[in-house]
């Protein structure tokens, strides 16, 4: 298996399989342990560390949006809080967003209703923060085609990234060069203040 294979695996058999129960599920594993060891594998050629976990939902439900992340320990280990990089996986196309993130649930306890347009705002700055990236890194913004607060929170939460279609996923070279800008940026905004903004107060 490679990323792009494990990519495309959850992209076409997510639909399907959410009629069944989560728990043993082939596709779950795939999600938990196979996608998250071929992302280990590509980001071997980059000097780590790096935390990465795949979710296909909790309990006996399966996720709106499955992810699979990856984390630098000295700035978060959750998807909750910080921010990180994330595979998402849209309901409404066969697509995969590489998005580097801000947390949502983070945001959601401290701004409740409002956790959204703060999460915009501060997306927003930090693309400005990261404009040497928007070419490599070029999506301002994406779409998840499902309602929710967690879902609506990704789209919100998102600062920049990429956005592959199922015959992307078949060039495994762009995929590790991708995520190769992906992890500069994601370093470069730690070493710019992270989520500090002027005038902002610091997130949790």
């Amino acid at each position: 298996m490679s990323l792009g294979y494990a990519l495309r695996r959850i992209v076409e058999e997510y639909p399907l399989a959410r009629l069944d129960p989560p728990a043993g599920h082939p596709l779950a594993a795939v999600i938990r342990r196979g996608a998250p060891d071929e992302l280990r594998a590509a980001l071997e050629p980059i000097d780590g560390p790096f935390l990465v976990k795949g979710s296909p939902g909790r309990g006996s439900h399966w996720a709106a949006i499955p992810w699979i992340a990856v984390f630098d320990p000295a700035v978060t280990t959750s998807a909750t809080r910080g921010y990180y990089l994330v595979y998402l996986f849209p309901a409404n196309r066969e697509a995969v967003h590489l998005s580097l993130a801000q947390g949502t649930v983070a945001a959601i306890r401290s701004h409740g209703p409002a956790a959204g347009a703060h999460l915009r705002a501060s997306g927003a700055a930090l693309r400005t923060r990261l404009s040497d990236f928007a070419d490599a890194l070029p999506n301002a913004a994406i779409a998840l085609g499902s309602a929710g607060e967690l879902p609506e929170g990704y789209e919100a939460a998102h600062i920049l990234g990429l956005t592959y279609a199922l015959a992307d996923l078949g060039d495994e070279r762009r995929l590790r060069r991708d995520l190769a800008a992906a992890v500069a940026a994601y370093r470069a905004l730690k070493a710019r203040g992270g989520l500090d903004l002027p005038c902002s107060p610091k997130a949790r």
